[in-house]
């Protein structure tokens, strides 16, 4: 294996590094790094980075890769993985999804070295990390007050990207248009083949998503090569993929006591939840537009008239997709100790 460089910093293979990626000083010329650490296998095999806090506020997936690192299953590994735990530090800092440009990370990619704020970070990002890589795995959650069930979501109309989605071991699968400007558009244009996971809740550690995420990209490791195969534990999990989704929408303003929660199948019709005025009074109900399973979903008892509420994924058979949901669960409770700790 040729030696790998990083920030001018060359990773040999067998050896492990912790690298600071530089980027823009703070007002107060505090210097800035972007966290990057490098571990490769002394066998040659694929290299797939993991990263996590594009967006400021979404904190999940950096316990995951904290996890994933210190997991016994990772030691041994072919080709190299390079794990950015934390790529937007600014948000971070401000508990914030955006830059303090004010603008949104993923919707800058591939940037330039002479743009914005977020177009250098951006452009440092690709340049540094996915140009490298032959897989990658965005790591993200639902937005503030909005919680999101655990799911991969990427391009599943290309096979080999649909093969890893089904390896990660979910069983929701989101068919999800690539936006422009995002860390999936330019990775695609690399030929780069990336799975984002969506789960928990910004500004939260949610325990069910991090098992799920830590045990989903050993998956994908495992799948692609990069680390041994073993007998799987638990029960199997089917998978179903969803072409359509949609959000629900608050019909008034008012004080919400939720019916429905996350992973709950729902048919069209189905009470979703009650909106009341502050003396207790029902104003209106918020109900399923058609049958499916709640992915997203509101967590504050307060909405306004056209907030979004429920985000509902549309399947063939959304009462397995409920089933399916549970027996995850009873695996993760199950899991290894290498794994999950």
């Amino acid at each position: 294996m040729e030696p790998m460089v990083i920030g001018g910093i060359s990773i040999n293979a067998g050896e492990s590094k912790k690298i600071e990626l530089p980027m823009p000083p703070l007002y107060t010329d505090t210097h800035m790094s972007m966290p990057v650490y490098v571990q490769r296998g002394r066998r040659d095999g694929p290299t797939i980075f993991v990263s996590a806090a594009i967006h400021g506020d979404e904190l999940n997936g950096i316990e995951i890769i904290n996890r994933l690192l210190k997991s016994k299953s990772i030691k041994s590994l072919k080709g190299t993985l390079i794990a950015v735990p934390i790529v937007n530090t600014y948000g971070v800092l401000n508990q914030s999804r955006y830059l303090p440009d004010r603008r949104d990370l993923n919707r800058s990619f591939p940037g330039t070295k002479k743009g914005s704020l977020a177009g250098r970070l951006a452009h440092l990002f690709i340049n540094e990390i996915v140009s490298k890589c032959n897989y990658g795995i965005d790591l993200h959650t639902g937005a503030i007050h909005r919680s999101n069930l655990p799911q991969v979501r990427a391009n599943l109309d290309d096979e080999e990207t649909l093969h890893l989605a089904k390896a990660f071991g979910l069983p929701v699968l989101l068919n999800a248009d690539i936006r422009p400007g995002s860390l999936r558009e330019a990775a695609a244009a690399m030929n780069t083949k990336v799975l984002l996971y969506e789960a928990g809740e910004a500004l939260r550690y949610d325990e069910y998503s991090i098992r799920a995420g830590v045990k989903g990209i050993i998956n994908v490791m495992r799948e692609i090569g990069m680390l041994s195969n073993r007998k799987r534990q638990g029960h199997k999990i089917t998978q179903f993929i969803a072409r359509q989704s949609g959000w629900v929408r608050a019909s008034e303003s008012g004080f919400v006591s939720h019916v429905a929660q996350l992973g709950d199948h729902v048919s069209k019709g189905d009470v979703l939840a009650v909106i009341a005025d502050p003396y207790g009074t029902e104003l209106n109900k918020v109900f399923s537009p058609e049958e499916g399973v709640i992915i997203g979903k509101q967590n504050i008892p307060l909405t306004q008239e056209g907030e979004a509420m429920y985000h509902v994924a549309y399947f063939r058979k959304p009462d397995s997709v409920a089933e399916n949901l549970g027996l995850l669960q009873d695996n993760l409770v199950l899991d290894e100790p290498s794994i999950v700790y």
